[in-house]
Parts: C-alpha cells; structure tokens; sequence
C-alpha cells in the first residue's frame, strides 16, 4: 500500500469521525433568553463537553493538515 493511499484512507475516516463530533455537540444559540444574560444562568462547563470539544479540534487539525498535504500534491512520486 503507497503512503498516499494510507493518508487518504486516515483522511477519509478523520472526515466522518469529524462530522460525528460536530453533530454530538450541544447547541450553543442562546435564542432570546441571550439578550437579557439570564441563559448564562444555568449554565456550567461539563468534563463530557470539554473532552468532546478536545477530541473536535484534534480530527479537525488532522483532517486539515491532511487535506493540505493531499492537495500539495507533496506525496506523488
């Protein structure tokens, strides 16, 4: 198997796990309960909320670097 089959590969899966991760997150609009700051009432940071939101930039941060060296074309021989 070439490298740049393997980094496609990694790519793609980096894609989907993404797109899971950004459709498990909350909803952050405040709707009309922001205007008045009542919505930072209840609110609180969650350990499940920080972890997701670490695993989220990581598969974006790959997902990035590899689509950047995918189309650099630095991998073709």
């Amino acid at each position: 198997m070439q490298a740049e089959q393997l980094i496609r590969i990694i790519w793609a899966i980096s894609a989907g796990l993404l797109t899971m991760m950004v459709l498990l997150h909350s909803p952050k609009g405040d709707g009309i309960g922001g205007i008045g700051g009542q919505a930072q009432l209840f609110t609180s940071a969650k350990s499940a909320e920080t972890s997701l939101n670490r695993i989220t930039w990581v598969l974006a941060t790959v997902f990035i670097s590899l689509t950047v060296i995918l189309s650099a074309g630095w991998l073709r021989s």
